[in-house]
């Protein structure tokens, strides 16, 4: 368990040791999340990343891609189309 002091201002320091945890650098941004009245950090990157992968789960295999190199050949022809060479 870490302890941070509220400033004046409403502010606090998170401590270095829930920073790595969050993989947590200068001028990151944080949400705060409520769940049964306790709050949650979490890094925002990492949990619009999280949503993401949730979001696109099993539309590989629904597109008919059997492997990962299957559907990065299929991204590197579309991107080819959309430079236009």
């Amino acid at each position: 368990m870490e302890v941070a002091k509220i400033s004046s201002k409403g502010q606090i320091t998170i401590p270095v040791s829930v920073r790595n945890a969050l993989k947590l650098k200068a001028g990151d941004k944080i949400v705060i999340l409520e769940e049964n009245g306790r709050f949650y950090f979490e890094n925002s990157a990492m949990l619009a990343f999280k949503r993401a992968e949730e979001a696109f789960a099993g539309e590989a295999e629904k597109a008919g891609f059997t492997t990962e190199e299957e559907m990065q050949d299929y991204m590197k022809e579309i991107r080819k189309e959309v430079r236009g060479y």
